[in-house]
C-alpha cells in the first residue's frame, strides 16, 4: 500500500511564502514522477509542477515563476514553495505520484494520470 502525506499550509498572509511538504511511503516499485495540485473554490484541479526520478522539473505554464518544486529522493520527499503569497493562491494543495515508464512520463496536464493522491491540505489566505 502506498500513503502520499502532505504537511504545512495553514494560514498565510498576504505576501507572505508558503512550504508545503510530501512524503511518499509504502511499496511502490519503479520510477516515479511526484507532483503538485491545487483546487481553488469553484474550479478544476490544476497541476503546479512536479519532478520526475531523473529530477527533471517541470511546470503548468501559468504557474512558473511562481512555484518552486524540489524533490529529495533519499526521503520519497517533494517540496513545493511559494513567495508572495496572494489571496486567489487560497486553494486545497494535493501532492500525487505517479509509476512512469518510456511510454508514460510525468504529465501534470490535463491528460495526465497519477497513481496515488494525498488527503490534501487546505492553505488559507489570513486577514
Amino acid at each position: 500500500q502506498v500513503q502520499v502525506v502532505e504537511s504545512g499550509g495553514g494560514l498565510v498572509q498576504p505576501g507572505g511564502s508558503l512550504r508545503l511538504s510530501c512524503v511518499v511511503s509504502g511499496d511502490i516499485y519503479g520510477a516515479y514522477c511526484m507532483a503538485w495540485f491545487r483546487q481553488t473554490p469553484g474550479k478544476e484541479l490544476e497541476g503546479i509542477g512536479a519532478v520526475d526520478s531523473d529530477g527533471h522539473e517541470m511546470y503548468t505554464k501559468s504557474m512558473r515563476g511562481r512555484f518552486t518544486v524540489a524533490r529529495d529522493n533519499a526521503k520519497n520527499a517533494l517540496d513545493l514553495r511559494l513567495n508572495n503569497f496572494q489571496p486567489e493562491d487560497t486553494a486545497r494543495y494535493y501532492c500525487a505520484a505517479a509509476l512512469v515508464w518510456p511510454s508514460r512520463r510525468c504529465d501534470i496536464g490535463p491528460g495526465g494520470a497519477w497513481d496515488y493522491w494525498g488527503k490534501g491540505i487546505l492553505v488559507n489566505v489570513s486577514s
